[in-house]
């Protein structure tokens, strides 16, 4: 009986290797997916929506009230009163151009409401020449000397320089009394952030120098800002995102400078604001970050020969997240189109607002009827995120 004939060994194994070759495609093709997708995800980090409706500032948020300002900062205190202070401008001041605050002006004001609706102007309660140390006198230019004649907005300016930006104030619950943190754009004794402690413990002051920034700044930057943890521990906040915890008895600071740790963009832009809050079992840092429309898409991330001034559309209110105030906070998401340099508070009820100004800067300000006035905006905490509410007045 003849035995059926065998197939060539050669037929199996060039099949083996065909299959293999597959294998090895297909791996390399997923692996290729795998990289670009994950290339594409790096390069969204970064990217704006401006857009998206559900994050632009609601069109029934107008003017709190009539006064030229920036930076607007808003808080609740202990006596159930809301308070309002900001960069403003000299009130009797003659502007050849729009009114501004670039150069100099003549301190700092308050207002403060009961229902956030009705709004009492409480006068002037800081004044460089009447209460200042080293904030005392001008920085005047001589003739010949060199000095920036226009600001960033093309506005003239003088060749005084005297400017006090940014102020927040803050009720400090374990030292039970007011504080102002500031910041000098120029002054005879430099420039800087400085801290103010009320001497009667209201917050209309008066109010004096701590001894950490008696005879110079605290920090040789702008936009310093507070934040006092639930356990009473007070930090400073300052520009280009540093952080340092202040002594008990708020008279400087009891530890070096140290950089915050963020998530940052590739390459990071300029940023202003920086302020912390607590909530949820997080801390929220909370700072201002320029948008551009572009040819590429919107983003934040400053590209040369893509972005530039005129590609500017929003001042953006821009948080990111961590269970440590020092960090590593997280990826940032855009909270305010339109929002930056603000803070957030809650009102009498437990709810959330943010302060705005409405930014004369950028395209968007076309948008708008009027600029640098202070503003509410009513917000709301879902999903670990805040965003304007727009739900509240139907509540």
């Amino acid at each position: 009986m003849k035995s059926a004939p065998q197939r060539p060994i050669f037929v199996s194994v060039n099949i083996k290797q065909k299959f293999m070759k597959l294998i090895l495609r297909l791996g390399l093709i997923l692996f290729t997916g795998f990289i670009s997708i994950s290339t594409a995800s790096a390069q969204l980090y970064g990217t704006a929506d401006t857009n998206a409706p559900e994050l632009r500032v609601p069109t029934s948020v107008k003017p709190a009230f009539d006064y030229w300002m920036r930076d607007t900062w808003a808080t609740l205190g202990p006596d159930g009163y809301y308070y309002i202070t900001g960069t403003t401008s000299t009130p009797d001041r003659y502007f050849p151009g729009q009114r501004h605050c670039w150069d100099w002006n003549d301190g700092l004001y308050l207002w403060r409401s009961k229902d956030m609706k009705s709004w009492e102007a409480r006068g002037q309660i800081w004044s460089m020449e009447k209460d200042g140390t080293w904030q005392k006198k001008p920085k005047v230019y001589k003739a010949g000397e060199k000095y920036q004649k226009k600001s960033i907005n093309g506005d003239p300016m003088d060749n005084r320089f005297h400017a006090v930006w940014a102020p927040e104030m803050h009720y400090i619950k374990s030292a039970k009394n007011w504080f102002i943190v500031a910041c000098m754009n120029e002054s005879a004794g430099g420039r800087g952030s400085f801290i103010l402690r009320s001497k009667t413990g209201k917050p209309e002051g008066p109010y004096e120098n701590i001894e950490g920034n008696k005879d110079k700044a605290i920090f040789p930057n702008i936009d310093g800002s507070l934040f006092e943890d639930t356990d009473g521990t007070v930090y400073f906040v300052g520009h280009n995102h540093y952080i340092a915890r202040m002594k008990p008895d708020m008279s400087g600071f009891a530890e070096e400078l140290k950089t915050l740790k963020e998530k940052k963009y590739n390459p990071e832009p300029y940023i202003e604001g920086a302020f912390i809050f607590k909530y949820d079992n997080k801390y929220h840092l909370v700072q201002a970050i320029w948008s551009h429309r572009t040819s590429e898409g919107d983003t934040y991330v400053e590209k040369k020969g893509v972005t530039s001034p005129k590609t500017r559309y929003s001042y953006d209110c821009i948080i990111s997240t961590a269970d440590n105030v020092y960090g590593p906070y997280s990826e940032r998401y855009n909270a305010i189109t339109g929002g930056g340099h603000n803070n957030l508070f809650q009102d009498k009820d437990g709810n959330w607002w943010a302060t705005m100004f409405f930014n004369p800067r950028g395209a968007q300000a076309a948008e708008y009827k009027v600029t640098c006035r202070p503003g509410l905006i009513p917000m709301i905490y879902e999903n670990g995120k805040f965003k304007p509410n727009f739900n509240y007045n139907t509540k």
